[in-house]
C-alpha cells in the first residue's frame, strides 16, 4: 500500500505534500525521530509535523501520479478545502 500524504506544521502553519509506503514512519522522518539521509524542508521546521489529509493507492506509480495532481494549480484549490 503507497500513500500520498499532506503534513502542516504547528509552529509554521507551513504545508508539505508527499508520498510513501510506511506513513508512520516517514512522520517519523519528518519530524526528525528517525534518522534520513538528507536534510529536508521538513526537517529544517522542527518537530512539529502532523497529517492532515491522506490517500491510500495500490501501486507506487499512482500513488506518485497523484502527488503531482496536488501539487498543481488544481490540486492547490483543492487542498486549500482542506486546510
Amino acid at each position: 500500500m503507497f500513500y500520498v500524504y499532506i503534513i502542516k506544521s504547528k509552529t509554521s502553519g507551513k504545508t508539505y505534500t508527499g508520498y510513501t509506503n510506511n506513513l508512520e514512519k516517514r512522520l517519523l522522518r519528518h519530524n526528525k525521530i528517525l534518522p534520513t539521509k538528507n536534510t529536508s524542508f521538513t526537517a529544517k521546521q522542527g518537530k512539529s509535523w502532523e497529517v492532515i489529509y491522506k490517500e491510500e493507492f495500490n501501486t507506487r506509480a499512482e500513488s506518485m501520479k497523484r502527488e503531482k495532481e496536488l501539487k498543481s494549480g488544481k490540486g492547490r484549490e483543492f487542498l486549500k478545502n482542506i486546510i
